[in-house]
């Protein structure tokens, strides 16, 4: 019954959106009344709130649980959101992203490149400096901008931002995974470099197969080029990555694996793709314009870096200074957030300082900023009604209701079924960061309750909670919120989810059978 109960809002979500067609925040809305009623009245009644919350008064554990949910939706992840977008903006108001249009199309004639430049390679780049939403926010607005569909763009740069998410920004998810499983809370660097690996290994095979279905949905008919093109270009990306999480950890995988992909791209359209025709009329632009035109990405690019994990010196600066922290009473906890040391900070310097080199002043950029913040409403209400649903969801035991009975259900099969509990945790709060820190305890227990050995066996089925999470967040809410807002298509979350939903089931399927046979 608790299970059953504990899945009611999940199920609503998708009804609401798959068969009603209802819009994303009206959907995430309703969903997220009914799971707080459910949580005043079924909770107590089945006595399913966990034992350290098991005296509290019901409508204060609801009631603080939003109140943590709406504040990390807000700090950072819809600043961050709306960083990304705003940097896009500004380069259509500076009239910059035609010049990098020019530049991508002047490339190749090839379609299938292109679109796989875009999303796989520099969307993994994105994911890697920056995640939240960036990586499919930005690609799928410059597929449009360059002359291709809305739901096709929007459906490509989801199943682009798959892989990368493990390791996004600057790698948090998978160093969030460890530290949740590690004593003390605090991984060794050998431990984070071996679920660092694990999780490589068993994404693997959707290396290949992603960049493959990315391209038979830009080209149906050239087989021969997309199967060749996608082992080239996936052996590349799994090689690096493996290389860079067996032996540097969990901050550089995405990042240095992203850039060998753009690489592998290029090398194989000089040897193996038709040039493109010489245009007499065809516009040369200079190094200078051509940094005048990146300057957003490149600056962005800088304070990521800077800030980041790759700079520890700056990086441990960011997060001791001007942090505020919020008491949470009631569920006993504390919200953290860092003034300088978020991406959504990096991502407006960034994208600020590019927008005053391609000539804007600082007013327009504000009015800029304003616009974007007025056309993402509808996102904003989505993803903070998701957050705080899923808030109340964790601490009102239904989260872990849930996991534990596929535990019940599975038994020495678990090990298939792990990723999906962490594709669970990434659709319900639409990050693989959350979904670690829901469920990464559960891994390590259920690994203890099968028989299997601390160390690298407890961390193979620790790290296929990941692999999992790369995956829902293909269909994530948020996710398709975020696409919808970028490709323009308000209202449309219930089609791009259905649309991405069958590669999704393949995702996680691939990936359980990864972690079964290893």
């Amino acid at each position: 019954m608790t299970v059953i109960v504990s899945v009611i809002p999940i199920l609503l979500l998708f009804v609401l959106m798959l068969g009603l067609k209802m819009p994303g925040h009206k959907s995430a809305l309703i969903s997220l009344v009914v799971t707080a009623l459910l949580a005043l009245f079924a909770a107590p009644a089945l006595h399913m709130l966990p034992e350290q919350l098991a005296g509290a008064p019901i409508a204060g554990v609801v009631g603080w649980s939003f109140v943590e949910g709406a504040l990390k939706a807000v700090f950072p992840i819809l600043i961050i959101i709306l960083m990304a977008i705003y940097s896009y903006n500004i380069l259509v108001e500076s009239k910059q992203i035609e010049v990098i249009k020019q530049q991508f199309t002047s490339f190749t004639d090839d379609r299938g490149v292109l679109v796989l430049m875009l999303v796989w390679g520099f969307g993994g780049l994105l994911e890697g400096m920056a995640g939240f939403g960036t990586a499919v926010a930005i690609p799928a607005a410059i597929l449009i901008g360059l002359g291709f569909k809305p739901m096709f763009s929007a459906l490509v740069a989801l199943i682009g931002n798959t892989v990368a998410t493990g390791f996004g920004a600057v790698g948090v998810p998978v160093t969030t995974l460890c530290n949740e499983v590690a004593p003390g809370g605090a991984a060794s660097p050998e431990a984070i470099r071996e679920i660092s690996a694990f999780a490589v290994i068993q994404l693997s095979p959707l290396f290949v197969l992603l960049p493959f279905i990315i391209l038979w949905l830009t080209d149906k008919k050239a087989w021969r080029k997309n199967i060749t093109l996608a082992l080239w270009v996936g052996l590349v990306s799994v090689g690096v990555q493996y290389v860079c999480a067996r032996y540097l950890g969990a901050e550089t995988p995405a990042i240095i694996g992203s850039v060998a992909a753009i690489v592998a791209i290029i090398i194989y359209t000089k040897l193996f793709v038709r040039r493109k025709q010489k245009d007499e009329h065809a516009r040369h632009y200079t190094m200078s314009e051509t940094f005048r035109a990146w300057s957003v990405y490149l600056f962005i690019l800088i304070f990521i870096l800077v800030s980041g994990a790759l700079c520890p010196p700056v990086n441990q600066f960011l997060k001791s200074h001007l942090v505020s922290q919020v008491p949470l009473p009631v569920i006993g906890t504390t919200f953290k957030f860092g003034w300088i040391s978020n991406a959504g900070l990096m991502l407006f310097l960034g994208a600020t300082i590019g927008g005053l080199i391609q000539g804007l002043s600082l007013r327009r950029l504000m009015v800029v900023l304003a616009r974007t913040v007025v056309n993402l409403k509808n996102t904003v209400v989505t993803i903070i009604s998701l957050i705080a649903m899923a808030s109340i969801m964790n601490y009102c035991g239904m989260i872990g209701a849930i996991a534990t009975g596929l535990v019940a259900v599975t038994g020495q099969f678990y090990p298939f079924f792990a990723p999906l509990i962490g594709a669970i945790g990434t659709f319900v709060t639409g990050s693989d960061t959350s979904s670690n820190i829901l469920f990464a305890k559960l891994q390590a227990n259920v690994a203890g309750q099968l028989g299997y050995a601390p160390g690298s066996e407890t961390n193979w089925l620790v790290a296929a909670n990941t692999t999992g999470a790369t995956g829902g967040k293909m269909i994530s809410p948020q996710s398709i919120a975020i696409a919808t807002a970028s490709c323009d298509m308000q209202g449309k979350d219930g089609e791009i989810l259905r649309s991405a939903l069958p590669y999704a089931v393949l995702y996680i399927v691939l990936g359980g059978l990864m972690v079964l046979l290893g």
